[in-house]
Formats: structure tokens, C-alpha cells, sequence
């Protein structure tokens, strides 16, 4: 029997205690693309401690105003680190730069949005994102079928509103899962 792909653009997925690799620990992610050449998506749960907001800025000769919010920088995943995203609310259009993502989220990588944000004119809801989280044609299909991810929908109180550390429990609590069924040092009968 051949699993059926649906397309998860939109949605959240949230790493399961025994996917393998560290980087994805407790993660969760808000895919913006999935089609049949792969799949891309933004960690919002993972925070640079390395990076600020204003070495972004300075980096790109923005000089922000008193009016900026405080904005802080998330580690989006593995894949060209040192690219810029911002994952945002539907409020803001940067013409032909932003993607929809879902009917609930766009995603934007021009300059521009960051520079309306330096002024505090810049989307409602939003996360700064370095990097992404990429997948091969197929490579999404297969970790999903070999228990790796959950996905669930994305609200966006999870994703904006809900602190960071908290984001993994919250997503499998909007589908009903208990984190600790999923613990990684659960024991057996």
C-alpha cells in the first residue's frame, strides 16, 4: 500500500523524542512549502543565543528607530544559516516578496521587511529567523513515516504568542497528545 502525500504548507511538525538528530530536538516547525520536489520550513521554537536583532541590523546598515519592537532572532534551521526569514502575520504585503503561507501566515525575505520593522511599521505578529529546515524530494514523506514528525495545524497563538520553550508541548496539546506518552526515557512494561 503506497502512502498517500497531502501537502502540509501551513502546518506545524513537531519533532518526536526519537528523531536522531539534535538539532531537532523538541523542535517545532511551520513548513511554508511542501510539494513534490521537497519541502522548506522555518524553526519557531529555537532561539539564537549567538545572535541579536541588532547585529542583523547593522549587518545590513538598517539603523532601527525608538519605535521597533523588541524582535528576537530564532534559529529557522541547518540550511543557509546565514540567510534572513521572516515568518509573519497576513497584515503585511512586501509586493512581490512575500508567500503566503497557509491562510493564516506569510513569509517574507526582502530587506524591506526588516527595514519597516526598524521603523515599528512592520507586520503585527512576526518571528526573525536564520536558516531553514529543508527536504529533499520524498525525505519529508519518509521521516513522517518512520515516526520522526507529528504535524498538526498552526495556530498562530502557538506560533507568536506562546513562549518559545513552550511551543513543543503546546502544539502536541492542540492535538490532543500528551508530551509525557512521548518521553524518550519512558520505560517499558
Amino acid at each position: 500500500m503506497e502512502a498517500q502525500s497531502s501537502d502540509l504548507t501551513g502546518k506545524l511538525l513537531i519533532a518526536m523524542p526519537g528523531i536522531g538528530d539534535p538539532r531537532f530536538a523538541n523542535a517545532v516547525v511551520l513548513i511554508c512549502a511542501h510539494t513534490p520536489e521537497g519541502a522548506m520550513g522555518l524553526m519557531i521554537n529555537k532561539r539564537s543565543q549567538e545572535i541579536a536583532v541588532s547585529d542583523v541590523l547593522e549587518q545590513l546598515e538598517i539603523r532601527p528607530s525608538p519605535d521597533m519592537r523588541p524582535l528576537p532572532v530564532h534559529f529557522g534551521g541547518p540550511v543557509e544559516i546565514g540567510r534572513g526569514f521572516v515568518l509573519h502575520s497576513t497584515d503585511y504585503n512586501a509586493d512581490h516578496a512575500s508567500m503566503h503561507v497557509g491562510e493564516r501566515f506569510a513569509m517574507t525575505a526582502s530587506r524591506d521587511i526588516l527595514r519597516d520593522m526598524a521603523q515599528g511599521v512592520g507586520p503585527m505578529e512576526r518571528l526573525l529567523c536564520l536558516g531553514y529546515a529543508g527536504w529533499g524530494p520524498g525525505q519529508l514523506e519518509g521521516e513522517i513515516a518512520d515516526n520522526g514528525w507529528l504535524s498538526c495545524d498552526a495556530a498562530p497563538e502557538i506560533v507568536f504568542d506562546t513562549p518559545d520553550g513552550e511551543k513543543w508541548e503546546a502544539a502536541l496539546l492542540s492535538m490532543g497528545v500528551s508530551p509525557a506518552l512521548l518521553s524518550g526515557d519512558a520505560g517499558h512494561a
